[in-house]
């Protein structure tokens, strides 16, 4: 039978704002009741029928709710979440799911002893760029692939003054962009062999690393994941070889844009990219214009729906979980050794 999961937001910033709330609100299988948040009141704002907390610990106590989502700064992931796990709550918590690999083994471990879902929020597997990645490996348009690239660059010259580039407990790029682009690839090759990284601060008077080039080796394949805060033209996405074909693809997934213009994710043709945003393939016959498919963050909260209720295992998986904050740990110390690290 459907049910209603009855959730509680720590947190209604950006994530909150726009990528949980506008999908939560026209999911009926969800219903934000309570939405933690200091000193504003964003959430009543936005739905009339939210009722704001100060603090965690009043939503916790709250046994009517049955997901929590930790979408506050990065060095609060572990507490809030161990918290909601042992208040008895499911948790669906903002990327990176934890500061340390230790921390998420003892998440993962604690909800499985619990029988609750800890996930983190991975959207970005429904992105249009990589669904029709997806596409193309599934039909075997690129043969098989011995070079990915992917990029997730931006042009901030200057430095915020925010946790994301301030706190040294879970900020900087490699754990705030860095989460995303590590994700994708290990949900499309599995576990690498070895890592490196190389991650720098490039701004003046930046505090916490605002570049890395991470590579990961796999017996058949490199895959090579980059970003920066100082491109102009941030348009490249990913450059994909295969021995049958290769893939480039520009431009970024048009949902977080609709989004922010307050548009609800029910409208007729969500996600669907322009023409002039479809990538190219090339294979020996030619190259050619291949249409994306449309991106769907709807598919990650299907999914999670029916991970708590027992229909379907969760898509990203705790091992996934685990790997991506180890992939984090090992580039760090892959780029202050200068060595290359094998995935332990």
């Amino acid at each position: 039978m459907s049910r209603t999961i009855q959730v509680g937001i720590i947190g209604f910033g950006l994530s909150g704002r726009y990528f949980h709330a506008p999908f939560l609100t026209v999911n009926p299988h969800f219903k934000i009741t309570k939405v933690v948040e200091r000193h504003r009141n964003e959430a009543e704002a936005f739905d009339p029928t939210i009722q704001t907390v100060r603090s965690h610990e009043a939503l916790l106590a709250d046994p009517a709710i049955d997901l929590i989502i930790v979408s506050s700064p990065n060095d609060t992931h572990f507490a809030y979440a161990k918290a909601a796990l042992e208040a008895g709550k499911h948790v669906l918590i903002e990327k990176p799911f934890a500061n340390t690999s230790a921390q998420a083994r003892e998440l993962l471990e604690l909800a499985r002893q619990k029988g609750l879902v800890a996930i983190p929020y991975q959207n970005r597997r429904y992105d249009a760029d990589f669904l029709t990645i997806q596409q193309l490996l599934r039909e075997d348009q690129l043969g098989d692939i011995v070079e990915y690239e992917c990029r997730y660059d931006r042009f901030r010259p200057d430095v915020a003054n925010s946790w994301k580039e301030q706190d040294t407990d879970g900020g900087g790029n490699l754990y705030n962009l860095g989460s995303h682009l590590i994700d994708q690839a290990v949900a499309l090759f599995g576990l690498p062999e070895s890592v490196s990284g190389d991650v720098r601060i490039i701004r003046k008077g930046g505090v916490l690393d605002d570049y890395f080039d991470v590579r990961l080796f796999y017996p058949d394949k490199r895959v090579i994941l980059k970003s920066s805060m100082l491109t102009i033209d941030s348009s490249l996405r990913y450059i994909i070889h295969g021995t049958k074909g290769s893939f480039i693809k520009y431009g970024l997934d048009i949902q977080e844009e609709t989004q922010r213009k307050n548009i609800l994710p029910n409208t007729p043709d969500w996600g669907a990219e322009p023409e002039s945003q479809y990538g190219m393939l090339t294979t020996p016959e030619g190259r050619f214009t291949f249409p994306s498919q449309p991106g769907n963050y709807h598919h990650f909260y299907d999914n999670l729906y029916r991970a708590i209720v027992g229909e379907k295992p969760q898509e990203v998986t705790p091992e996934q979980a685990i790997a991506v904050i180890r992939i984090i740990e090992l580039a760090n110390e892959s780029s202050q050794s200068k060595k290359v690290l094998e995935f332990r």
